[in-house]
């Protein structure tokens, strides 16, 4: 295989997560009756350009179909993260009603929603009919269609070149990251700011992240090399933010790197020096990530054998693309973990892809009142836990797998 950015050969090994099918892709009762899709699930580094990168098996119209059931609206800390967000931009570039706003994987309105109520003139792009429509229902303007060199060509053709252009959590989802980066710097306009955030490989490597793999991320990112793959494809990067979102995120900031209005901050050199000392651009630093995922995965294993055998109930909470890479990296299945909730009713009924375990609504841990409850989107810890803090009453404890087996009451004591 080769980098899908400089195109090298690629050799050196992050993690083989053996197979596993789509991680958005639930199971209906008519398919949980049909034979699934497998693809290994396996990361390699560019030794040139230092991009990490799944190998290419499913192709993103397989990952991204019309009833794909990732909906970004379910989560109260994020979008309080976007809400945020939009006032900040707004503010920082001036963004008013003669600005133009695009959203590349707008999802289900999630952010524009936020957009649309400062009256500042905004569309959104997302391939997904599921979550198109979503937006759709909220008044935003949604083009159904993926993003590259292509669309951005006929939409500046159209007039719609954005003062900003947001881009969360999608440059990890495209298989062709040069022509998807490129078209950013055709939509721009010439004083344009593009944001893009993903979750950080510096700290991904760092707290044992591996479930943050699946098909649908073709690629997990450092500064390092989204700094060289912008400036191949005419965007220069001149800021960068750390959060903590998705279990640490960057936010960069980018521009047309034939204007380049914003100076540069400090806070890029400083990064890149972060990563530089972590070891990012060597080969050692990516030795050893397989022996840690194996041990995480062996260890959220026994605990749930050791609660089978004591007789304890298990339940799963937030049927997330994460927690099916855990699962199915574990070989988990409905007889060590019955069943997970979900608040979205798009997932509810429906059968998680691979483990099979059945999707169902919260009311069901009202019911059974299990003595533990697994956090899969551990990321959401603290705002599922004040979600479900009621299972305290029947004496039912907190579990996360990642980056450890860690078991909590709910009031900070483990």
């Amino acid at each position: 295989m080769k980098c899908r950015h400089c195109s090298s050969e690629l050799k050196l090994p992050l993690v083989d997560l053996g197979s596993a099918p789509p991680s958005n892709a639930y199971l209906t009762e008519t398919t949980l009756r049909a034979v699934e899709k497998w693809f290994p699930l396996r990361v390699l580094v560019c030794e040139q350009c230092w991009l990490a990168q799944t190998e290419d098996f499913a192709q993103a119209e397989e990952l991204f179909a019309a009833d794909y059931a990732y909906f970004s609206g379910f989560s109260s800390s994020w979008l309080a993260h976007c809400d945020h967000y939009v006032a900040d931009m707004a503010a920082r570039f001036g963004l008013s009603a003669a600005s133009q706003v695009v959203e590349v994987a707008a999802n289900d309105g999630y952010l524009l929603q936020y957009v649309q109520a400062r009256s500042i003139p905004c569309i959104g792009i997302e391939p997904t009919a599921s979550t198109a429509a979503v937006a759709r229902a909220k008044g935003i303007p949604i083009v159904e269609d993926f993003f590259g060199i292509r669309l951005a060509q006929d939409l500046a053709a159209q007039g719609l070149q954005a003062d900003l252009i947001v881009a969360n959590n999608v440059l990890a989802h495209v298989p062709d990251i040069n022509d998807f980066v490129a078209g950013f710097a055709m939509l721009l306009k010439s004083g344009g700011v593009a944001t893009f955030e993903f979750p950080h490989l510096l700290r991904l490597i760092a707290d044992k992240q591996f479930d943050t793999i699946y098909h649908e991320h073709f690629s997990y990112l450092s500064l390092t090399a989204v700094r060289r793959i912008f400036s191949a494809n005419g965007l220069s990067v001149f800021d960068v933010e750390e959060h903590p979102t998705h279990g640490g995120s960057l936010r960069v900031f980018a521009q047309r790197g034939d204007t380049c209005p914003n100076p540069s901050s400090d806070k890029v050199g400083e990064l890149l020096q972060q990563e530089a000392q972590a070891g990012m651009a060597n080969a050692p630093y990516y030795a050893g990530f397989q022996a840690r995922t194996n041990r995480v995965k062996d260890d959220f294993l026994a605990f749930l054998l050791d609660a089978k055998r004591q007789g304890n109930t298990v339940a799963g909470y937030g049927a997330a693309a994460k927690g099916n890479t855990l699962l199915n990296f574990a070989g988990i299945r409905p007889d060590l973990l019955p069943f997970v909730v979900d608040r979205n009713p798009a997932k509810q009924g429906k059968y998680l892809p691979g483990s099979r375990i059945p999707i169902v609504n919260e009311n069901h841990l009202k019911v059974t009142r299990p003595d533990f409850v697994v956090i899969l989107p551990w990321n959401l810890k603290a705002e599922v836990m004040r979600q479900l803090d009621y299972i305290k009453e029947w004496g039912g404890k907190f579990v996360t797998a990642v980056p450890s087996v860690a078991v909590s009451d709910g009031t900070g004591c483990d």
